[in-house]
């Protein structure tokens, strides 16, 4: 059910590992799910010049940090938070576009396997 731009990004992930020089970093976790993102950001001027992650989830989540780098690589420190804002609900749609998906519900299926189905899913292919 992993769209072909899913699938890239989690095989080829961009932005991978933490920078050598780096002026912030940032954590979001999901307590239900376990899975753990490390986000590092280098900034010269008020634009995001590096960034890197680390990321320790399910195949979705591994997509999503390798997107979600790429949106905000090269864009101000305000451009790259509305990324974010759910109240904007850019985040949702931009990621959802980036990657693929035609639905919602695809990438709400993506976060209900575990990992076990996922592996278990790409043996049976």
């Amino acid at each position: 059910m992993y769209t072909q731009k899913v699938i890239d990004h989690f095989m080829n992930p961009r932005n991978k590992g933490k920078p050598k020089d780096y002026d912030a970093i940032g954590k979001v976790g999901n307590p239900i799910c376990g899975d753990v993102m490390y986000i590092y950001i280098k900034v010269n001027g008020n634009k995001i010049k590096n960034i890197g992650w680390e990321t320790m989830g399910c195949a979705a989540a591994i997509a999503t940090s390798s997107m979600i780098t790429e949106l905000a690589k090269g864009k101000t420190l305000e451009e790259a938070e509305k990324i974010t804002k759910k109240e904007e609900e850019i985040e949702a749609k931009e990621i959802e576009h980036a990657l693929g998906s035609e639905e919602e519900k695809v990438i709400e299926e993506i976060a209900k396997k575990t990992p076990e189905q996922e592996v278990k899913e790409k043996i049976e292919k």
